[in-house]
C-alpha cells in the first residue's frame, strides 16, 4: 500500500512514491491513454506527480494538461510538483545562444504562469528550483515566492540538486521552510549520502525526493565493471529477500536511507509502476544494504 506522508514539518502530504512524467513525450500515448495511466496510478494511491517546465523540450506539462482536461475531477486528487530556472537551447526560444540558469523573479513568475497554463491548473503544490544557480539572489527568490504564495499560485517551495550550503542560503531568506531537495539517488550515484545533503535533510526532518533511482536504465544495460558487480549483487540480494526483480531491490535500497526518500518512478508502463509499489514491502538489513554499497564502490567500507 502506498501511504501518504508528511514531506517536511509544515509541508504538504504527498504519496510516498511519486509518478514522474519527464518522459511522457516519449511514451507515444494519446490524451485518453495518458488519462488512463493517471487514473491507474491514482487507483494504486500514487497521487503525487513530478514535472518540470523543460521536460520534453517544454512539452510534457502540456501533454499532461491535455489528459487532465478530459476529467477535471482528477485535479483535486493529485499533488503537482514542477520545477523552473533552467533555460534550454530550443527552437521554441530561438534567441538563446547558450543553455543557462535564470532564478530571477521575472523568470520564476513567467515560468509559473506558463506551467499553470500548460497543466491547466490554478495552483502548484510544490515548486522546485531545478538547479543551483551561481547568480541566484536568495532575497529575490524569497520575495517572488511570497508573492506567488499570496496570489495562490504556489503553495510550497523546494529545491532540486542543491548542496547543503546552497540549501541553507535560500532557507535563511525564507519565513517558511523549504519542503524538499530533489536529488539523484541510485546504487551508481549516491554522492548525496556522503556530501552532507541527506544528513542535512534528516536533521531537519525533510524527506528528499529521489530521481533516477534506476540510473536511467544503466544498471540493466551497462557492461562496465561497476555495473557487472552491481547486477550480480542485486540478483543475490533479490533472492535473499524474495523480490521479483532487481529494480525492487534498488527501490528498497534507496528507501533505506534514514532521511526516507520519496522515490520517483519514471515509467509509463503500469506493470513497472506496480512493481515499484510492490517493492514497498521489502526491507534491507544493514549487511544487504552495504553489500550493494561495496559492489558499487568496488571496495569494502573503511
Amino acid at each position: 500500500m502506498v501511504e501518504r506522508v508528511l514531506v517536511s514539518p509544515g509541508g504538504p502530504e504527498l504519496s510516498e512514491l511519486i509518478q514522474g512524467y519527464w518522459r511522457v513525450s516519449e511514451w507515444d500515448l494519446t490524451p485518453q491513454q495518458r488519462l488512463t495511466l493517471l487514473k491507474q496510478h491514482l487507483e494504486r494511491e500514487i497521487s503525487t506527480v513530478d514535472h518540470a517546465d523543460i521536460y520534453g523540450d517544454y512539452s510534457c506539462e502540456q501533454l499532461f494538461g491535455e489528459a487532465l482536461k478530459l476529467d477535471k475531477s482528477i485535479r483535486s486528487r493529485i499533488e503537482v510538483v514542477t520545477k523552473c530556472n533552467i533555460k534550454l537551447l530550443s527552437e521554441k526560444y530561438p534567441n538563446r545562444s547558450v543553455k543557462h540558469y535564470d532564478s530571477s523573479a521575472q523568470h520564476i513568475r513567467h515560468s509559473v504562469d506558463n506551467s499553470l497554463a500548460r497543466l491547466g491548473i490554478e495552483h502548484i503544490e510544490v515548486l522546485l528550483l531545478h538547479r543551483p544557480d551561481a547568480l541566484m539572489d536568495a532575497d529575490e527568490v524569497a520575495s517572488v515566492f511570497l508573492e506567488l504564495q499570496k496570489a495562490g499560485k504556489v503553495k510550497h517551495l523546494g529545491v532540486s540538486n542543491f548542496t547543503p550550503r546552497q540549501f541553507e542560503l535560500l532557507q535563511s531568506r525564507l519565513s517558511s521552510s523549504l519542503v524538499t531537495n530533489q536529488v539523484e539517488i541510485n546504487p551508481i550515484n549516491f554522492n548525496v549520502a556522503e556530501d552532507g545533503t541527506l544528513d542535512q535533510l534528516q536533521q531537519y526532518r525533510i524527506r528528499p525526493m529521489a530521481w533516477s533511482c534506476l540510473a536511467g536504465g544503466k544498471i540493466f544495460s551497462g557492461s562496465d565493471a561497476q555495473i557487472l558487480r552491481l547486477r550480480t549483487t542485486l540478483e543475490m540480494v533479490k533472492e535473499e529477500i524474495g523480490a521479483n526483480s532487481i529494480d525492487q531491490v534498488i527501490y528498497a535500497w534507496v528507501r533505506r536511507f534514514p532521511s526516507k526518500p520519496l522515490a520517483i518512478v519514471g515509467s509509463g508502463n503500469i506493470k513497472r509502476i506496480e512493481s515499484a509499489i510492490e517493492s514497498l514491502k521489502f526491507n534491507l538489513n544493514n549487511e544487504q544494504w552495504y553489500k550493494i554499497w561495496t559492489a558499487s564502490r568496488g571496495r569494502e567500507v573503511p
